[in-house]
């Protein structure tokens, strides 16, 4: 697998993507997401043109031209490091990218896709039943609607924007979803408040998008609904979400 992506250093092993993710040199290598979303993140990323606002990491083919090999992908290694803390910074990379994907088609993997992320992800949006959770319950109570049209967008984007002086943001690990644009950085804001010390004030303002309060809200219900299909759920993640969950149901 290596000698088919031209890996010729010594691999180094990388933090991140689920501790699966090995460096060798100018490449990254980590496990396919499964050949048909691998292969449709491979073609539309190579396809980007170079932008000022934001950059995102070149998959490397084969020798015969083949994203995938033995269940692997490859990507050239892009320097710089995650900043959580930089969040106006990622959310703006974030929606830079997704301007970009705007017209894209749906994909079709993402209707077949069935990982706890995707199903949390339906959860969040009425296409599947909650579990039975009175903290879940009274979140989905509070919807109100969002009317902007949905397309292709980064669902995980704190943690997966690198920063390196002289360089612009770097995006990484796409995990896409078909949602309106706000949703990536729905998520984003509510993982900083959740997981990294922002301030509940950052949920305040909307950032540019409409029906912001209901963006939140469905992340909201995302992160706790992939927890509850992890089996990660407890009366710990209702302590840590419920003062979250009561600044946004205040929002209007």
């Amino acid at each position: 697998m290596l000698r088919a992506f031209g890996a010729t250093a010594p691999l180094e092993f990388l933090s991140g993507g689920r501790g699966l993710t090995w460096r060798s040199g100018p490449l990254v290598l980590r496990p396919a997401e499964g050949d048909g979303e691998t292969i449709w993140k491979s073609e539309m990323l190579a396809s980007l043109g170079p932008d000022e606002r934001f950059a995102v990491p070149k998959p490397i083919a084969t020798g015969d031209g083949a994203w995938v090999c033995a269940g692997w992908q490859a990507m050239a290694w892009m320097p710089g490091h995650a900043d959580e803390r930089r969040l106006d910074d990622v959310v703006r990379a974030g929606r830079a990218f997704q301007e970009v994907l705007s017209e894209v088609a749906r994909p079709v993997f993402i209707d077949e896709s069935d990982d706890a992320w995707s199903v949390a992800d339906r959860i969040a949006w009425g296409e599947h039943t909650p579990p039975t959770d009175p903290f879940l319950r009274a979140l989905i109570d509070e919807y109100r609607g969002v009317a902007a049209r949905s397309q292709v967008v980064h669902g995980d984007l704190l943690g997966n924007v690198l920063f390196a002086d002289g360089h612009p943001p770097t995006i990484i690990d796409w995990a896409p979803y078909w949602r309106p644009a706000g949703f990536g950085p729905a998520v984003a804001v509510v993982d900083a408040v959740c997981w990294h010390g922002a301030s509940p004030a950052t949920l305040a303002g909307d950032r540019g998008f409409a029906d912001w309060r209901d963006l939140l809200l469905r992340a909201l219900v995302f992160r706790i609904a992939t927890l509850h299909r992890l089996g990660l759920w407890d009366e710990a993640g209702v302590v840590r979400h419920a003062p979250i969950a009561e600044a946004v149901i205040r929002l209007d």
